[in-house]
């Protein structure tokens, strides 16, 4: 898999702009969350499944620049689709703003944007795909 490419909350905001018209599902993981990696196969699936309806599956890897390679790795495991993002912020506090005020910072956690990239829902912690699916089937 190439390199994941750095974003931020600028480049979020360009990633979504880019993607108007489809349905985005903003996916913050990281190696050392087993959670995240747990529900990845899943996600992937669903991306699969949903992607000539519209549905774009972005995926952010929160984990530090030493363990880029095995973020990169995971991810090639899991034939996640790309372009793959890894979060490089200068404030926290402004990127988890950006995404949603109420979020703390947890991670698993989805963002799932509307066709026009207007945030319709979050999904903090471990999702039931089936409701994550169904949020997703709606705005499809």
């Amino acid at each position: 898999m190439e390199r994941l490419s750095p974003l931020d909350e600028s480049i979020l905001q360009q990633v979504l702009k880019s993607n108007r018209g489809n349905v985005v599902l903003v996916n913050l993981w990281a190696t050392w969350c087993a959670p995240c990696r747990e529900e990845m196969p899943a996600l992937v699936a669903l991306q699969s499944r949903l992607a000539s309806k519209g549905l774009k599956l972005v995926t952010v890897s929160a984990d530090e620049p030493e363990d880029e390679a095995s973020a990169r790795q995971f991810l090639s495991e899991q034939k996640v689709p790309s372009p793959a993002y890894i979060k490089r912020v200068e404030n926290d506090e402004k990127f988890i703003e950006s995404l949603d005020p109420k979020w703390s910072g947890a991670l698993p956690a989805s963002f799932l944007y509307d066709r026009n990239g207007r945030k319709v829902r979050a999904f903090i912690g471990e999702v039931d795909m089936k409701e994550l699916e169904a949020a997703i089937r709606k705005l499809l």
